[in-house]
Formats: structure tokens, C-alpha cells, sequence
């Protein structure tokens, strides 16, 4: 038995060619993990506007923001509230494909695409009434370059709800079969959490 079985594993290596099989871990899906390291990438990338906007205001101590600036904290902050919102409306959608409720599914998702396109709106809104231009001063460029470099992460997340609600509607999904919008949503989750951050900073601290 025991030489049956060497012989055997003889022949599958002397016919195997190639490097072995990757190891892949179970409890993470490739897309998945790959959504995760985009992310880890672009937080880096706020991480440099936010070291710029701390030397600019904590070391190099000026005023924030510039003198006869004036930030619009109460439109940002019923701004700030309708992504939040759009967070819960596609946690919504993902639990109700989870049960196999595609009619929640579209809610969610037709819900979650009109709450980020109207943060989108109100947010170029401001950039025509605020004011103030990314060339009048470190401060303006801090603002623009914080905010837009958002705002384009915005528009990305946008076009894959859009992506997501089209094929909702076709029934691609199921509870069985759901990755295509779960990891679209993983985004939009950390859009919405760096958005906050954003905020907080840039508008209220």
C-alpha cells in the first residue's frame, strides 16, 4: 500500500510541471484583500495633504482660515450628514442581499447613489460661493487639495454604485453571489470615514 501510494506520488510529480499552487488563505477574498491594499494606498495619500496642512497651520502657525476666509461649517456639516447617511443605505442594500431581498438591494443602492451625488453637488456648490481660490494662499491650496483630492474619490466611488445598482437591477446578485457589490461598498465605507476626518479637521477643529 504504502509503495502504491509512493508510486503514485512519483507520477503526479514526474507529470507536474510548473512552480506548486500559490498557498491562498480562506478567510480573505483576493478582491477583497485587494480593495484593502488600495485603501492602505490612499489613505497614505491623504496622509501627505494632511502633513502639509499640519506644518502649514500647527508649525508654521498661521491662521486658519486665512484672514477674511470664511468656511461654510453649517453646509459642510448637513453635507457631512447626508454621506453618513448614504453609509447606513448601503448596509442596507448588502443585508438585503444577504437575504436574498433584491428589492431592498435596489432601494439601497438607487439611495445610496442619489445621497453621494447630492454631497458631490452641494460640495462643488461651495467651491463657486466659498470665496477663495487654491492659488490665493497655502491655506486655499490646503482647503482645495484636502477636499478635492475627496471629492475625486467621491466621483470614483460613484461610478462603481452606479456599476453596482445596474447590474442590481439586471439580478446579478444573490445571497449566495454578492462579492461584486460588497467590495464596492468596502469603499464607499472608508470614503465616507475619511470624509469625517476631513471634516473635523478642515472645517471645525
Amino acid at each position: 500500500m504504502a509503495a502504491a501510494a509512493h508510486l503514485g506520488a512519483a507520477e503526479h510529480d514526474e507529470h507536474h510541471h510548473g512552480p506548486p499552487p500559490a498557498n491562498r488563505s480562506s478567510r480573505v477574498d483576493p478582491a477583497t484583500l485587494g480593495m484593502l491594499l488600495f485603501i492602505i494606498s490612499e489613505i497614505m495619500v491623504f496622509g501627505a495633504f494632511f502633513t502639509a496642512y499640519f506644518f502649514i497651520r500647527v508649525v508654521g502657525g498661521a491662521e486658519w482660515p486665512a484672514e477674511g476666509d470664511h468656511l461654510p461649517k453649517l453646509i459642510a456639516g448637513f453635507n457631512t450628514a447626508i454621506l453618513i447617511s448614504s453609509s447606513f443605505t448601503i448596509h442596507y442594500a448588502q443585508e438585503s442581499i444577504r437575504k436574498d431581498n433584491r428589492l431592498g438591494l435596489q432601494l439601497g443602492m438607487v439611495a445610496t447613489f442619489l445621497l453621494g451625488a447630492t454631497f458631490l453637488f452641494i460640495q462643488i456648490n461651495e467651491y463657486v460661493h466659498i470665496g477663495f481660490s487654491p492659488q490665493d494662499h497655502a491655506q486655499g491650496t490646503i482647503f482645495y487639495g484636502l477636499t478635492g483630492l475627496h471629492g475625486a474619490h467621491v466621483t470614483i466611488g460613484l461610478m462603481l454604485l452606479a456599476f453596482v445598482t445596474i447590474r442590481s437591477f439586471r439580478g446579478h446578485y444573490s445571497s449566495g453571489h454578492h462579492l461584486g457589490m460588497e467590495v464596492p461598498g468596502i469603499y464607499w465605507h472608508f470614503v465616507d470615514v475619511m470624509w469625517i476626518i476631513v471634516y473635523l479637521t478642515v472645517y471645525i477643529i
